[in-house]
């Protein structure tokens, strides 16, 4: 399970640093603070804001720290995709293009979102238990 956290949290910091990068974001130039306005996509597909990426590297942060145990594995998993799952369901009610989107999301973002929460309950809630070394 700590594994399955490390991945994650390397993965969410890779997502917020490749954010930062122009090529790889395109449209880098549009990219705003938060909200719709900004029109930068990370690989050209999903929608970025400096906001976003800061939240992807934060988050990255928090697995890699809450790898350090089983148990703060299994909450940041479990929390994370709990996470992900609240913001699928905001990016899915929500108008893309009011102020309402102020992360900003799109349809590419809905449906990783969505990817995201099942695989973090899943690796969660299906990874086997491991024990703690007492030192």
């Amino acid at each position: 399970m700590r594994t399955i956290a490390r991945v994650f949290g390397a993965g969410f910091l890779l997502v917020g640093i490749l954010g930062f990068i122009p090529g790889i974001t395109t449209n880098y130039d549009t990219m705003r603070f938060a909200g719709h306005e900004s029109k930068a996509m990370l690989l050209g597909i999903f929608q970025v804001s400096i906001l976003h990426n800061l939240i992807h590297l934060l988050f990255g942060i928090a697995g890699l720290a809450m790898s350090r145990t089983a148990a703060q594995a299994r909450t940041y998993l479990l929390g994370g995709g709990v996470i992900y799952a609240l913001v699928w369901l905001y990016g899915l009610l929500i108008d893309h293009d009011s102020g309402a989107n102020f992360v900003p999301l799109n349809t590419a973002d809905n449906w990783l979102h969505l990817i995201l929460a099942a695989a973090m309950i899943g690796a969660g809630l299906l990874s086997g238990r491991e024990t703690e070394t007492v030192r």
